[in-house]
């Protein structure tokens, strides 16, 4: 039997190099697949299919073949080992097996047969072989859907002699005893590794489809829901089952196994051919993910085998698989007009897609039975993002494909009439819908049964967002109903209480899951972990949805109850306020470039969410602000942004692109001017796992993450600070997570967080604009707290050493003392805050804040912690809160207290333990975490970049001349050695013996860039870097007046960096953000260090340092290989210096463009080169980690 993660780990590797060896030949215009995939791109963007630009659509195609060919090699292997193909045929004669290898001496017969197929066939290579292989498969009436010769890649997308060997090389390795490494033998048949094939084999068909398998035990709960009433209800003459996102075919597989047990119970004497044949036959599944149905087929296929008790495929009958590849969104509502009936010629399908050929399959209203777990992830495309929401009323917003795909389920489901029932309608999907604002429409106009023209009878809501779900790292809710106006005034429920404490060794045994499924059929239930109650359908025809049980819907009730009005009433305008970019990659600049000449005056402090914690929101970088002092559009800025104009332009905003909605190129996507025509506002951070709201003073720009609210002109700052005080009490953390969208701890695939507090959620202005607001508001608190945070911002490590103190050791002493003593005040503010925001909101009846003179707790000392520590030593909880929080827990009251704590702390317990409400309220997942930075981890990072800083001062980077140079890492040592701040700098951050060199030569080498292309790029990044190179030119076509289109350039990812910090200091849009320019290779005569330059300098001084160094290096008897890649950085960088430095320079007397072109041919001439060997010189490849080949036969 195969290891399934072994395989999965070792294929990986197998796909990349296919699809490096696909990818040239996608590339290749002669290459007859290359030259089909240019006009089926083509094809597909002007039939409005798609809207990626080539190159992110070509690698799309490529994943596919290349994982296609891999995919068809494991079922052959797969049939190979398992005696699958035994007596296959070709031209009326036995074929020889096996093709690829086996155990035994199947791999050595292997070996013969392909070298006998070699002499009979002299012109065949590798791929001819595999093809071979294919083709007897193919040939076989069980077998052809599954390497469909009409529509797998691997008929069509050629791989080279090469990687062909490889693959073969890859299924003949064997050990160091000479076994087989891969052996598929297993008499169960068992297909569950392919599943793991399907989700993680090709990371960017993960992204791209979001893939991600649905667990038998929950495929087995949803099918109990609906299949098993169908065939109650219909029968099995003629039931109909889809899964319009079958995926690897998880929820089909489960129902052909009830089917043929369904039939073998009603008609035993049946031949069992036959049985099994009518299952196949109500079994239906589409998918757009061509491998998806490739694994599919194969699975079902052998599962009709063991079914049917059949051995091979070759005996078997030719199995009717009704499993199409397409688009689901756009294939139902063709189909609803016949587009792939033959009757619209313009129907537009591609080469791998296969939906006409099951003419109907998507034709709504027909299926008895609709279940699946469909993709949450939001549209890419841009055109198919736009095609949806025109094909489903239901798209709303940001809509995520949970969405249209709810709407898609229901209408395929058969509709209820005067001879017949509804179809049965089952997913688990993403709760995002539920809170989020896209949803209100899929609420309100769908799900609540109110459209009689699209009828949904919802039957039960299921909150699985506790339940451990391997790989569903996004919160999912269960729904279950059926396509009938609603018959009931009730939904069964299912609520969360509590999220799974750990991760069970066993999913389906799960505490939160086995309560769900023990006590779903409960009228009611109230558990440790859910509550199971039927709720008013009311409740679920208006958005949001609260799913929360265990007493929540009473804090909830008690908060409404004593209100008097919503925060929306206090405000001076909408909540939001903040800046979308659009592109932020292309705006954001580090904090250092704030004292730069040419930013300095268009240039803010950034706030983002993740920098809004714990009464602050000081944020690590910096922002252009594209407009005046009276907020008008700004021309200041479009020399920086020059660059990356193309991307800025084509922006798409709700009226069209930037030009559309009235706006320039440089500005801000979306801007909201009153937001920054007054100093004062609240910000807080979107998406957390807690409340977190902080009172700004002005100057900042606020990013989406951080909204801001307003309160009208004139308000005071102690208005503010009372708002500020309720806003991050725990008893607003409670009414917010009731109200707003779990987002779990990381989306799809990233598991679900083990503990209640670590999840995060998304806080919308929408829904904090109806927070209910108590009689009276904690001024004092507030304020006390906002105090607190600005003064323990003067005393971290950072301020400190700004301050340049010349006894800088023992300032950050008493700095860190200040800094711990005012965490603990906060901490202790903040407790008490919380427990007189109770009183507030008429929680507990009497008032348990404390007036007496401790003014200090640590983490680990509050009342629900003493509370928490209590249960975990009775064995009664287990958490991670303190290990998590470096905090120590305690059952008894610390010996410092005085006895006025003492009484208020055993008030509190007494009430946490009495009042139901109290006792929610004063958990971990309502309580602020102080999960700070410690302050070793903040003093290494500011001595970390005071030392860049250092290093960073300009006249460490030029001659005595004043003229730029590179410098050495042995030269840097050398001039800052004398230095007692940079000395006193390194001592505190590496010991007092650090060695300079070392210390000088990590900072750099984690700070900077390669001064090449080549260098800073793997070859997907290369070519996408000439891409912007070309529209680079295109623009500056059009800056001398031609009118040009520009295609908008791809984005990066990490994969196109040669090294994690090039991606780190570059980004999505590569834009330079690092320090330092680093020149890999090239050294000095007697100075082996390696080379650095500044990253301030401008394209001419770039130009110029960089243009001394094969100077340099000629003087000292380099030839001319060493010279090349510096050449091709003078050509890289001479579009550059024409655009901006073609009038002579000052200093030099000569213009910086020409005297560069000049001497860049000067060295072509001297050193015999092209210009365009110089520009495809490429670095040689690494060597360092290769491992040496297992052997193969």
């Amino acid at each position: 039997m195969i290891d399934s993660a072994q395989l999965l780990a070792d294929l990986r590797g197998q796909l990349k190099l296919l699809e490096a060896d696909l990818t040239a030949r996608a590339d290749d215009v002669t290459n007859e697949w290359g030259a089909a995939l240019r006009v089926e791109h083509a094809d597909a963007t002007a039939r409005k299919r798609t809207g990626l630009p080539w190159i992110d659509w070509r690698n799309g195609q490529v994943a596919q073949a290349a994982v296609a060919w891999i995919l068809a090699t494991v079922f052959i292997r797969f049939a190979e080992d398992n005696d699958l193909l035994e007596g296959v045929s070709a031209n009326g004669a036995r074929v020889a097996l096996p093709w690829l290898a086996g155990p035994g001496d199947r791999l050595e017969r292997a070996v013969e047969h392909q070298s006998a197929y070699f002499t009979a066939n002299p012109t065949a290579a590798g791929p001819d072989w595999l093809k071979h292989a294919f083709s007897a498969l193919a040939s076989l009436p069980a077998g052809r859907a599954l390497v469909d010769p009409a529509h797998s890649p691997v008929w069509t997308a050629p791989i080279s002699g090469e990687a062909a060997d490889q693959l073969l090389g890859f299924w003949r390795a064997v050990d160091a005893g000479g076994t087989l490494l891969r052996d598929f033998t297993d008499p169960g048949l068992d297909t569950r590794f392919l599943g793991d094939l399907y989700q993680d084999l090709s990371e960017f068909a993960k992204k791209q489809y979001a893939l991600l398998q649905t667990p038998m035990f929950v495929e087995e709960f949803i099918l109990d829901q609906t299949l098993t009433p169908a065939i109650a209800e219909f029968g099995l003459e003629g039931l109909k089952l889809i899964d319009p996102t079958c995926g690897s075919g998880h929820f089909l597989l489960g129902a052909f196994g009830r089917l043929v047990e369904a039939w073998a119970i009603e008609a035993p004497a049946m031949d069992v051919r036959e049985r099994v044949a009518r299952a196949l036959a109500s079994v239906h599944g589409v998918d757009l993910n061509p491998f998806a149905v490739a694994i599919a087929r194969l699975r079902l296929t052998v599962a009709a085998l063991r079914a049917a008790g059949d051995r091979t495929l070759v005996a078997a009958p030719a199995y009717h698989l009704q499993l199409a590849i397409g688009d689901s969104l756009l294939g139902s509502q063709a189909s609803s007009v016949q587009l792939f009936d033959g009757e619209d010629a313009d129907a537009f399908e591609y080469s791998v897609e296969d939906l006409a050929a099951y003419h109907g399959i998507l034709q709504q209203n027909q299926y008895h039975v609709v279940v699946g777990n469909p993709p949450y992830i939001t549209v890419k495309d841009p055109v198919l993002n736009k095609q949806y929401r025109q094909l489903y009323k239901t798209c709303h917003r940001q809509y995520a494909l949970s969405v249209p795909f709810m709407e898609l389920f229901f209408e395929l489901a058969k509709r209820s009439d005067a001879t017949t029932g509804a179809g049965f309608v089952g997913q688990i999907t993403s709760n995002s819908f539920m809170k989020r604002e896209f949803g209100k429409k899929l609420i309100e106009q769908f799900l609540s049964g109110k459209d009689s023209a699209s009828p949904v009878d919802l039957t039960a809501v299921i909150d699985t967002s506790g339940a451990y779900i391997p790989g569903h790292g996004t919160p999912t809710v269960i729904l279950v109903g059926r396509r009938r106006k609603p018959l009931a005034d009730t939904v069964r429920s299912v609520l969360g209480v509590r999220g799974e404490p750990g991760q069970p060794s066993d999913p389906a045994q799960g505490l939160v899951w086995s309560e769900i499924v023990s006590h779903f059929a409960d009228e009611y239930f109230n558990g440790d972990y859910v509550t199971v109650v039927e709720l008013s359908r009311t409740g679920y025809a208006q958005h949001p949805w609260s799913l929360s049980g265990g007493g929540a819907s009473a804090v909830f009730e008690q908060l409404e109850a004593v209100s008097v009005g919503r925060l929306a009433a206090r405000l001076g305008e909408t909540i939001g306020g903040s800046i979308r970019a659009g592109a932020d990659e292309a705006f954001m600049r580090p904090r250092r470039l704030a004292f730069e000449a040419s930013v300095s005056e268009s240039i803010r402090e950034f706030v983002v969410g993740d920098g809004v914690r714990d009464y602050e929101d000081r944020g690590s970088d910096l922002i252009l602000f594209p407009y005046d002092d009276a907020l008008r559009p700004s021309e200041s800025l479009d020399r920086v942004l020059w660059p990356w104009r193309a991307s800025l332009a084509n922006r798409s905003t709700f009226q069209g692109l930037m030009a559309d909605a009235g706006l320039r190129w440089t500005e801000y996507m979306q801007f909201t001017r009153w937001a920054a025509r007054t100093s004062l506002a609240i910000t807080f951070a979107f998406v957390a796992t807690h409340n977190h709201f902080v009172l700004d003073r002005g100057g900042k720009v606020f990013k989406q993450s951080a909204p801001v609210i307003k309160l009208p002109e004139g308000a005071t700052e102690g208005q503010h600070l009372e708002l500020l005080g309720l806003l991050n009490s725990s008893t607003a953390c409670f009414w917010l997570k009731q109200v707003s969208h779990d987002k779990g701890n990381g989306g799809i695939g990233g598991g679900i967080a083990d503990q209640e507090w670590e999840r995060f959620f998304e806080f919308t202005g929408t829904k904090l604009q109806e927070l209910p607001l108590p009689a009276r508001l904690p001024l004092e608190s507030g304020a006390a707290l906002d105090a607190s945070a600005r003064q323990i911002f003067d005393v971290t490590p950072a301020s400190v050493i700004e301050a340049r103190d010349s006894a800088l050791s023992t300032s950050l002493e008493i700095a860190c003392a200040s800094w711990d003593a005012l965490r603990e005040h906060m901490v202790f503010l903040q407790e008490e805050l919380d427990w007189e925001v109770y009183h507030s909101y008429g929680l507990i009846d009497e008032e348990l804040t404390y007036r007496g003179e401790l003014d200090r707790l640590r983490l680990g000392q509050r009342t629900f912690e003493i509370v928490l520590a209590r249960k975990v030593a009775a064995s009664e909880e287990q958490t991670a809160w303190f290990e998590r929080h470096s905090s120590t827990p305690i059952t008894d009251f610390p010996a410092e207290w005085p006895d006025d704590y003492r009484a208020i702390v055993e008030r509190r317990l007494e009430a946490t333990e009495s009042n139901p409400s109290i006792r929610l309220l004063e958990r971990p997942e309502f309580k602020r975490r102080w999960a700070t930075r410690s302050w070793d981890d903040q003093l290494a990072d500011a001595l970390r970049d005071a030392m860049l800083d250092h290093m960073e001062s300009p006249a460490l980077w030029t001659d005595v001349n004043g003229r730029p140079v590179t410098r050495s890492v042995n030269e840097l040592a050398d001039l800052v050695k004398s230095d007692a701040w940079f000395a006193e700098l390194a001592s505190l951050a590496h010991g007092a013996d650090a060695d300079l060199r070392t210390v000088i030569a990590k900072l750099l080498d984690d700070e900077s860039v390669p001064y090449l292309a080549a260098l800073r790029y793997k070859p997907s990044g290369l070519e996408k870097f000439r891409a912007w190179e070309h529209a680079w030119d295109l623009q500056r076509a059009e800056d001398h007046g031609e009118r040009v289109e520009v295609p908008v350039p791809p984005k990066y990812g990490q994969g196109d960096f040669r090294k994690a910090t090039y991606w780190k200091a570059r980004g999505k849009l590569d834009v330079p953000k690092e320090r330092f320019i680093s020149y890999p290779g090239t050294r000095r005569a007697n100075d082996q260090s390696p080379l650095y330059g500044w990253a301030g300098w401008n394209h001419a001084d770039r130009a110029q340092a960089l243009a001394r160094l094969p100077m340099e290096m000629l003087a000292a008897g380099a030839i001319s290989d060493e010279l090349a890649p510096l050449i091709s950085g003078l050509i890289e960088l001479q579009p550059w210096l024409d655009q901006w430095h073609a009038e002579p320079d000052a200093n030099l007397g000569v213009s910086p463009a020409g005297a560069i072109s000049g001497l860049t041919d000067q060295l072509l001439t001297q050193l015999r080169l092209s210009r365009d060997a110089v520009t495809a010189w490429q670095p040689p490849a690494s060597t360092r980690g290769r491992a040496a080949s297992k052997g193969t036969k």
